[in-house]
């Protein structure tokens, strides 16, 4: 699974708004929306973000591994 509790913690050290991510990128309150529940959004989304706050992937998504899908 894909998180972006990341990407929260960097607008929150920005002190930056999801509102203010959303008119920054261009994108619809629905793209946020997803952000916000962990839903997949486009790998553009997520360029788009890292290039206007100036940060690396890694402070916008982590994955948490599913362990119940995992196999040894």
């Amino acid at each position: 699974m894909i998180s972006y509790a990341p990407l929260m913690s960097t607008l929150h050290k920005m002190k930056m708004s999801k509102s203010d991510l959303q008119e920054a990128i261009g994108v619809s309150s629905a793209t946020i929306a997803k952000l916000s529940k962990d839903e997949p959004v486009s790998l553009k989304v997520i360029d788009d973000i890292c290039n206007k706050l100036g940060c690396k992937v890694e402070e916008v998504i982590t994955h948490i591994r599913d362990e119940k899908n995992h196999q040894q």
